[in-house]
């Protein structure tokens, strides 16, 4: 896949898995979820669990070997240049990810999430720089606007954004809005700092950005993977599980997931390139929109060119339930997650046995032989823990499975 004429840098994050032999461990191998064949950083195969110790070594055979790319760990993320020619084996040394101080300042928070969406790279990039749709899109999940700029007569509180391109260039864009100042970092990284009084006048300024690295996966297909870093507050995200944090972002990701989805097939129908025909931008608070377009346009004709490797049609839309599900999409790749599904799902049944378990006994003792007052309350435990079996199971579905949204009715 290329973007302005060049192998784009994605980022990803790569699963490390140990190898059985405890003699393959030291250096670190790479594992092949699949068969468990072992690799070393070069491509290298290092061990077949398949082969016999004693029989040829087919592990040195060059069809065990696998294509290996220009790697680099950097703010804790693994990167990789998508592009294993000798010519790249370098390229690293001259063309560096960029580079976010405050991912790696000991003084900042950083939980880091991550979502899949049924939308392209430049849906994803295009809804991230535009403000503009926050009140709406994200009503009563985000704040809106400063009061003093608001328009009285809506409801939601959208307001006039001053937003100005300051640059653009091959390397992305810088704007300034709200007096702050945002940067698109082509190809994948969207920053957007600001800064809050300190409460007192000797403690440091108060920080945090907003990041955001959005990853191409496919024609109608992206990955995007954010941190909130800040210096204040940092005892919240301690003691919350991340679990819970990753909750309240799927509801701002998901509120307009459909419409993104929606979108990108309506600008398809005019063509990427076209985009300004289905789409109408009059005001400031479209600039970064426009400068995102304009870029891509400038850089990579419009569009990504996936190098042979997709027709670039988009693929059919599923039923709603089916495209916004989370667990596909966050919660089986979460180990956070994940955990807590399980966890929830475990007490979920355990509710159902006890209250299934306190009629049974109810139904199954003499009433001779149990006193009322404790017949009543098994009986009203038993309620208790169905009534909160079955809220469980709507809280584990509305936050790990599907949350449907209309905005009119919010």
């Amino acid at each position: 896949m290329t973007v302005n004429g060049r192998s784009l840098t994605i980022l990803v994050l790569i699963g490390w898995h140990r190898c059985l032999k405890e003699e393959l461990i030291s250096g670190g191998r790479l594992q092949c979820v699949y068969h468990g064949w072992c690799f070393n950083g070069s491509g290298d195969c290092k061990f077949i669990p398949q082969a016999p110790p004693d029989g040829p070594p087919v592990h040195t055979f060059k069809k065990a070997c696998v294509a290996a790319y220009p790697t680099t760990v950097q703010n804790d993320i693994v990167w990789f240049w998508p592009n294993s020619s000798p010519e790249y084996k370098d390229i690293l040394s001259s063309k560096k990810p960029p580079y976010i101080a405050e991912l790696d300042d000991p003084s900042y928070i950083k939980t880091m999430g991550n979502r899949e969406f049924p939308f392209g790279y430049e849906i994803l990039i295009e809804n991230l720089v535009d403000p503009a749709h926050v009140p709406y899109a994200h009503f009563k999940l985000l704040p809106g606007p400063p009061a003093k700029n608001r328009v009285k007569l809506d409801r939601e509180g959208g307001a006039p954004i001053d937003i100005t391109i300051n640059k653009l260039d091959i390397e992305g864009f810088h704007a300034s809005r709200f007096g702050g100042i945002t940067n698109f970092m082509a190809p994948c990284v969207y920053k957007s700092a600001f800064s809050l009084p300190s409460k007192k006048g000797n403690e440091p300024q108060r920080r945090g950005l907003l990041l955001f690295f959005c990853v191409p996966v496919g024609p109608g297909k992206s990955r995007l993977i954010y941190t909130f870093p800040r210096n204040f507050g940092v005892w919240l995200d301690r003691i919350m599980p991340r679990w819970v944090f990753h909750l309240s972002q799927n509801r701002i990701l998901d509120s307009d997931l459909y419409l993104l989805h929606l979108e990108e097939r309506k600008i398809m129908e005019v063509g990427p390139t076209n985009w300004q025909k289905a789409c109408f931008v009059p005001t400031k608070s479209d600039a970064q929109v426009v400068a995102f377009r304009r870029w891509l346009k400038t850089y990579s004709g419009g569009q990504i060119n996936w190098g042979g490797k997709f027709s670039g049609a988009l693929p059919p839309t599923p039923p709603k339930e089916q495209l916004m599900d989370r667990y596909r999409s966050h919660v089986v790749n979460c180990s956070s997650c994940s955990l807590a599904y399980k966890s929830l799902n475990a007490v979920e049944v355990a509710l159902q046995v006890i209250s299934f378990g306190s009629i049974g006994v109810v139904a199954a003792t003499k009433q001779s032989a149990m006193s009322a007052a404790a017949r009543t309350s098994l009986v009203l435990m038993a309620v208790l823990c169905f009534a909160a079996s079955r809220w469980l199971a709507h809280f584990i579905y509305k936050n790990f499975h599907f949350h449907d949204y209309d905005h009119a009715l919010l």
